[in-house]
This record gives C-alpha cells, structure tokens and sequence, in this order.
C-alpha cells in the first residue's frame, strides 16, 4: 500500500516537471484566485451614516409619490353621464325627461315585456338573487342546463355553454383554444372584447383589411408558402379566421360564404362573433349563418350575447359538443365567475320562447331598420353608416375638423340638442388608447321594433335640425 502511494507521488512530481511552463502558470494563478476567494469577504461595509429625527422628517416630508392614475379634467365626458330612471324601453326617462329611445340595443323590445318580467319575477322568488358560485362550484342550477340546452336547439347545434358576462364570452372562448404560436387572422373592425380575446391567447395576430377578402387571401397564401417551407411547425401550429356578423363598429355585414370557401381552401377554422346579428338576422334570428344559408356546421364556433335582442345579460357558445365541451376546463369566464343569476336565465328562455312563437318579429326589425336607414339619407353634414338591414347604425362627419375632441364634441352636441327634444341618441364611445384601429367618432342610432313611424319622423328632424344649425 505505502509502495503504491509513493508510485502515485513519483508519477506527480515527474508529470509536473514535464508540463509546460503556461500550464504551470496558468494552474498557480488559478490556485491564488481560489485562495483569494476563499480569504477574502464578499462585500465591502460601506460607512453608515445615521439620520437625525429632524433629517427623517424632512425626508418624508419632501417625498411626494406617484399618481396611480393620469389626472383627469372633471369635465371629461366619462366623467359626465346621464342618469336614467325605469326601465330603457321604447320611452327612457333621462335626467327626469321621458325621451323617445334611439339608444339603447333592446332590437326586439323584451326589455320590458311582460312575459319575461313574470318569468324573471318567478325565478327571483324560487331561487333568490344570485348563485354566488362559479359552475364548477354549486353555481350550476337546473335553469342554467336548460337555457344551454334551448339555445344549441334554436342555434341547431349540438351544444351551447352559457356565461355570466357578455363581453367574457369571446374574450374568454379565444384563449381556450388558441395558445402561443397559433395564428389568428382577423378583421381590423373587430370588437374591443376580441381584441381582449387575441391579448389573452398571446397567439400571433395578422389584421386584414375590413371585409377585404383579397387582403385576407393574400395572408393566407403567404403561410401556406410558410408552412410549406417548415412543414413541421405547420402541423402544430392552429389556424383561425375570425370575424364578426354584423360589426357593432362599422354596422356592416361579414362576407361569410367567402370565408367558409377560404376556410376548406386554406385549412383554418372559423369564429363568429354574433351578438349584434343574433336575434336580428334570418328568417328566424338565428344569425348570419340564417341571413346566408351557410351550414352552421361549417362555423367552428359562434359566440354571441344576450344583452342585445334577447335583453337578458350574459353570454353563451354554441358548436360542436368537443369544441364547447372544452370551454368547461378553459374557458376562464366560465370557470372563474359566479354563474348567471337564475332569473336572467329565465328570463333569456322566455325571450326564446317568444323569438320561436312569432318569428315575424324579425321582419318587422328588418323592415325599420331599413325605413330608417332610408330616412337617414342625404341629411346635411354627416355620413350615414353601415348596410340597410342593420339595427344599430352611425352618422359620421362628412368633413372632419383635424381634431378627434373636437369632432366628439361636435356630435356631442347634436346628441345634446336632440336629448333637449326628447330624442335619445349616444356617442359610440372607444377606449381610446387601448383600440388597435380606433374607428371615427360617430353618432349611433338603434332601432327597435317598437318605434313608430310618429318616432322615426321626429328622430331624424331633429337631426336634420341640429346638423343644419351645427354643420355649417
């Protein structure tokens, strides 16, 4: 044993003296820097110097912070808002004047139907105000199932999922199936909540001019010659198409049969966004798959609310039961909220009832919109906006003054003055900052099947009045 070590030791000292000199040099200086560290402390003590009590004081004295939140003139007009009393039906009492309404999306009249009202009230009584529970988590009620169920029968779906909060619903449904390296091409016009949609998927956004089917081909192309070139990444990467129905920003139409041949030509999936054409568009109100003959098995997904026609609050999804199946595990609206308050589920099936009982109401929507739309033409100063059948329209300068405040307080006051005649209209209002394409200030115009023509006519003279006084 002792042989073997003094072997070792020999071996050692004769590979020292033969190695380099620069290996020798280079192992001592590692050996010192070593040593060095080992002996030598981590931080230097700097000398400290204590404050007196009066030093302290002054100190915070002089600290000012920061401001949470910019600082905002009082007469900003969120700030500034009109107060309602009752219900916003056909007549809204604004500011304590019942004025004609021309606001507020209540397309088919529910808002106050009495039928809904005594349904909503029997529900009240039965299961009390609220569920205080998301649906996983004894929020889900026996009504619940049951509006799920009637919306995927009038949808003709295989199944629907309800939310709570309309503007949750696309927002949420987004993100449960487009991750982080899928693509999403979508209409410039989109909706604020699918805008929130595509920022929490954190997906890669391609924007295509509005309804512009050319531009929207020409980005499809380029992927297609993408995913040719790494076939791999392709065959894991998801595709979407995502539109709305009818836009609540431009008040126009989706060229959907175009997009469904883009769909089976380019191999995407389609989402609609339907919660200003639901209720409003087709023979039956089912939407613009209805208003076109499209299969609506063709659609991936449809997400519409109910805040609009069926005048409830909430939203759903309907398709395929895989697809909504999955929203039940991902959709973070679903799982995270407290679930519908019964009686607005009651009440929405109950607006069902009435939508399938008499589906004239949807002729009758179609044709005011388009008498009004007529009767909006040619009025000196602004520009009519969006397709005849639309229900929620806007005016829009002809000439705008180089400045966006300046052309809201404009419109501002033509809504003013037509509020001071008992004619309620509103401002279409953006988060300005926040908009990816923030439309042009405009004047929107709802209309609802209980204005008469009485209602139309004073409408659209006091317009013609204010635009012709304003608008010189």
């Amino acid at each position: 044993m002792a042989s073997g070590q003094q072997w070792v030791l020999v071996e050692m000292v004769q590979a020292f003296y033969e190695a380099p000199a620069y290996h020798l040099i280079l192992e001592g200086i590692l050996i010192l820097w070593i040593i060095r560290l080992l002996f030598s402390k981590t931080y230097k003590l700097h000398e400290t110097y204590k404050l007196t009590e009066k030093e302290k004081e002054d100190l915070i004295e002089e600290w000012q912070p920061e401001p949470l939140v910019p600082p905002v003139s009082k007469d900003h007009p969120s700030l500034i808002y009109d107060v309602v009393t009752g219900p916003p039906s056909h007549k809204i009492t604004i500011n304590g004047k019942e004025c004609i309404n021309f606001a507020s999306f209540n397309f088919l009249g529910l808002l106050d139907n009495e039928r809904v009202k005594l349904k909503a009230l029997a529900s009240l009584k039965k299961y009390g105000v609220g569920t205080c529970g998301p649906r996983g988590f004894y929020g889900t009620f026996d009504v619940h199932l049951e509006l799920e169920s009637r919306l995927a029968k009038f949808m003709k779906t295989e199944e629907a999922i309800i939310y709570s909060y309309g503007f949750a619903t696309i927002a949420s449904a987004i993100p449960a199936y487009s991750k982080r390296g899928d693509i999403i091409f979508v209409d410039e016009a989109a909706c604020f909540s699918i805008q929130k949609g595509l920022q929490a998927s954190r997906s890669f956004i391609k924007y295509f001019k509005h309804n512009n089917m050319e531009d929207l081909e020409r980005l499809l192309s380029e992927q297609e010659l993408e995913d040719q070139k790494n076939p791999r990444k392709a065959r894991v990467t998801r595709k979407f198409i995502l539109v709305e129905g009818l836009y609540i920003n431009t008040a126009d139409i989706c060229p959907l049969p175009e997009l469904v041949k883009m769909k089976y030509k380019y191999k995407v999936r389609i989402f609609l966004e339907e919660s200003m054409s639901f209720g409003v568009l087709g023979e039956h109100g089912r939407g613009v798959t209805e208003h076109f003959g499209v299969n609506i098995d063709d659609i991936d997904l449809i997400s519409a609310n109910m805040e609009n026609a069926v005048a409830s609050i909430g939203g759903f999804c309907c398709g395929r039961s895989f697809v909504i199946d999955h929203q039940r595990l991902s959709g973070q609206g679903y799982c995270f909220s407290a679930s519908l308050p019964p009686m607005l589920a009651a009440a929405a099936i109950e607006a069902l009832n009435i939508m399938e009982e008499d589906p004239d109401i949807f002729t009758i929507l179609r044709d005011k919109s388009q008498h009004i739309y007529n009767a909006l033409q040619g009025i000196p100063g602004l520009k009519l906006v969006g397709v005849r059948f639309a229900p929620a329209l806007h005016l829009q300068l002809e000439r705008s003054s180089g400045s966006r405040d300046s052309d809201m307080q404009l419109l501002r006051t033509i809504v003013d003055h037509c509020l001071e005649r008992r004619v309620a209209l509103t401002l279409a209002r953006y988060l300005e900052k926040e908009e990816r394409f923030l439309p042009s200030p405009s004047i929107r115009v709802v209309v609802t099947i209980q204005q008469t023509e009485e209602d139309v006519q004073k409408a659209v003279s006091c317009i013609r009045e204010a635009a012709a006084a304003l608008l010189k």
